[in-house]
């Protein structure tokens, strides 16, 4: 979670997945869908972003567990 304010539409959820220390894929809140940095993640961010309960499991992780985390 990244917090600029208290405010929920501040708060930017990430998640990111790496394999061998290089990022293939992102989810990013602010955008609110994959990006893929690989050939591979750029295959699987392509088929993530089309299944809508995927997207809104993660957008929904932000207001879940950025909000619960506000105050540490």
């Amino acid at each position: 979670c990244v917090f600029n304010s208290t405010e929920l539409k501040d708060i930017q959820s990430i998640r990111s997945i790496y394999y061998n220390k290089l990022e293939i894929i992102r989810f990013t809140s602010s955008l609110g869908r994959f990006v893929g940095y690989t050939e591979y993640g750029v295959m699987n961010a392509e088929r993530w972003n089309k299944d809508t309960s995927i997207i809104g499991a993660m957008a929904a992780q932000r207001e879940g567990y950025c909000m619960n985390n506000i105050g540490i």
